[in-house]
């Protein structure tokens, strides 16, 4: 260790008393007649950052060996920039880890990782020491899922959170690798939705219109009627909808955390912040939810949210989604869920011909790249069409210099006669 050596000691220690109750540590007399009393401990200094040199002082190992190791360690972390605590384990760096991301997470979001760590994460890898986990156990722990027929989402989600979690403690030089880097399975292929025919729709809303004529079916007449998402509709307060311009603002969301907390917050990404435009059945569907609220509670103002119970509490999104499926099913249609509702929506408008931009600003997603992969392989029929008015252009082209003089088709492209 040439240099680096002098900067280091190992040595033993013990908890030991004297009369006046203060450790002896390295003195105590029973160390130099008893090996296996006391418990190895190093102490380094470390270069200084700051101007001022650090001592870390670490015990409790069991052999000088292992005390010798680790001080090594240290000292060669510092020659890197390096840090690997050996009395770290993986569940305690996860745990770590996800109480420093807690407030930077979507409530959802944080949900799948607390459980991914808790449920499979700690019990596979939680008593190894962080710098201990090797590629090998990681690939050893997804090929013992496969096996027993866990679900590939599953094993994905789990395999991802890891390395997720072990990126941080490399940006946080805690780690020199990251041994999950390359041990996440493919992303499987999310499988295609089932959206309803817009003659099935229209089946549904008049179902709900003619045997049921509550909040729900103007709740699911105006998720049709705009591709809102499912937390936005049922986020949707009355101070963000403007009858008079036939517009409402999407301002926030609602999550429903392992469907037991409720609770609100804006919208995951900017572009889903913005208006949209109602058309007339909407429009319809508000006006009966208006007067259906202000004849229940004619001394209120219309306030609060557009769809709630009685009370005014939000709508729990699993009941909703009970009764999009019991009246669904009164009509036999195809099983869908809630999202299923917007992408109802979205293949209806592409169905209509309109532009992908459009439907992509109407959706209001991020980026264009986000429609097309969604909806790309509803663009089949517009792909004809481009590609005939491709060759009807370049026919009427031809068809106009065949018209033409030989001597007028020269010059046109400026050619001597």
């Amino acid at each position: 260790m040439g240099q680096r050596a002098q900067r280091g000691r190992v040595y033993r220690r013990c908890g030991c008393s004297d009369s006046h109750g203060r450790q002896l540590g390295p003195w105590c007399p029973r160390l130099a007649g008893d090996l296996k009393h006391g418990r190895w401990t190093y102490c380094v200094d470390l270069a200084p950052e700051d101007g001022n040199r650090k001592t870390r002082r670490r015990g409790g190992f069991a052999t000088r060996a292992e005390a010798a190791r680790e001080m090594k360690a240290v000292l060669n972390g510092e020659l890197r920039g390096v840090y690997e605590d050996r009395r770290t384990t993986v569940a305690s760096f996860l745990r770590q880890w996800l109480a420093a991301k807690k407030e930077e997470l979507a409530p959802n979001t944080y949900a799948g990782y607390e459980d991914c760590v808790e449920r499979d994460l700690v019990p596979a890898f939680g008593q190894c020491r962080l710098p201990d986990l090797r590629p090998k156990h990681v690939d050893a722990w997804v090929a013992a899922q496969r096996k027993v027929g866990r679900g590939r989402v599953t094993v994905y989600r789990v395999v991802s959170t890891l390395r997720n979690a072990l990126n941080h403690a490399v940006r946080t030089w805690r780690l020199r690798y990251n041994p999950a880097k390359h041990s996440v399975p493919p992303r499987p292929r999310a499988a295609e939705r089932t959206c309803w025919t817009p003659d099935e729709a229209a089946a549904f809303l008049r179902h709900n219109a003619e045997h049921y004529a509550d909040r729900l079916g103007d709740l699911f007449e105006v998720m049709l009627g705009t591709g809102m998402r499912r937390g936005e509709i049922l986020a949707l307060h009355w101070s963000d909808v403007h009858l008079m311009d036939r517009k409402l603002y999407v301002r926030w969301t609602l999550a429903a955390v392992n469907n037991n907390g409720i609770l609100f917050r804006e919208p995951k990404t900017e572009a889903s912040r913005a208006w949209i435009s109602l058309s007339p059945r909407a429009m319809a569907a508000l006006h009966r939810q208006a007067a259906f609220q202000m004849a229940a509670h004619p001394e209120r103002r219309l306030e609060g949210l557009v769809f709630a119970n009685p009370d005014g509490s939000p709508l729990r999104p699993q009941w909703v989604l009970d009764q999009l499926r019991k009246r669904s099913a009164e009509l036999d249609l195809p099983r869908i869920g809630l999202h299923d509702l917007r992408h109802t929506a979205a293949s209806i408008m592409i169905a209509e011909s309109i532009p992908i931009a459009v439907v992509s600003k109407t959706l209001r997603h991020s980026t264009l790249a986000i429609t097309i992969n969604l909806y790309g392989h509803l663009l089949k029929d517009s792909a004809d069409e481009a590609v005939d008015a491709l060759a009807s252009a370049l026919d009427r082209a031809d068809a106009e210099v065949a018209d033409q003089p030989a001597s007028s088709v020269d010059h046109h492209f400026g050619k001597a006669a």
